[in-house]
């Protein structure tokens, strides 16, 4: 069986089609994997461990079961649930990972991240992107009442949309200097990444050798897949 690759599910109280879509994955051909890996931007924003939705809660316990199951389940935080802790993956049953990960994919090392840090042109958000990544910006946000954190977020994304329709959509996208340096960094030729919600399969020159980066798409219409077994790399709509 291969292993699944999915990112950019923004799953939402409001779209609950999606969380269904990602229950029905999970039962009818996830639980068959060898492994599920999720990069990224799982749910639309998190606002604490301790503020649970009803997406969430359903969706913990679809993923348990994958562990239950024997199939282990991985997790790259993305921009939006970046502050997804060790609670909540334990209840899910999913082991945190770090934001760039070398995974042995049937003896191919394989470098997995969510994808926003190779947007580097994209200067406004790589600036909130280090705020918020402070571990004492992030202390102060967990330690405020929830409906006050859901109104911070609730701006965010507000401000977030309102710069994708001021910003050339190129600028949003990676930046090929970045990309190369991070292949670079961790000696591999094989990068999977989600982020920029355009799905492809790209090929390129790393010093010499073919490499390729494969980009998930998000799930805002139907669901977007990677599957991997040995030596191949299938990347298509799931439904």
């Amino acid at each position: 069986m291969p292993t699944l690759f999915i990112s950019d599910l923004h799953l939402d109280d409001r779209r609950p089609e999606t969380t269904a879509l990602l229950q029905k994955f999970l039962q009818d051909e996830a639980i068959h994997a060898d492994a599920l890996y999720i990069l990224g931007d799982l749910f639309e924003f998190w606002l604490g461990d301790d503020v649970p939705s009803k997406c969430s809660v359903a969706v913990a316990a679809a993923l348990n079961r994958l562990r239950q199951n024997g199939v282990p389940c991985y997790f790259i935080h993305g921009n939006r649930d970046f502050l997804l802790q060790d609670v909540y993956a334990s209840l899910a049953g999913v082991e945190l990972l770090p934001e760039e990960h070398v995974a042995d994919l049937y003896g191919e090392r394989v470098l997995l991240l969510h994808g926003d840090s190779l947007c580097t042109d994209d200067v406004a958000y790589q600036q909130f992107r280090t705020v918020v990544r402070n571990p004492t910006w992030q202390q102060d946000f967990l330690s405020r009442p929830p409906q006050e954190r859901l109104q911070i977020a609730l701006q965010a994304r507000d401000a977030s949309a309102a710069h994708k329709g001021n910003v050339d959509m190129n600028i949003m996208d990676v930046n090929p200097h970045e990309v190369e340096a991070a292949f670079e960094r961790h000696g591999v030729l094989t990068m999977i990444h989600g982020h920029t919600h355009r799905p492809a399969s790209h090929d390129l020159q790393i010093k010499g050798h073919d490499a390729q980066r494969i980009v998930l798409g998000d799930w805002y219409t139907h669901g977007s897949v990677l599957r991997v077994q040995q030596g191949i790399y299938e990347l298509s709509a799931l439904y």
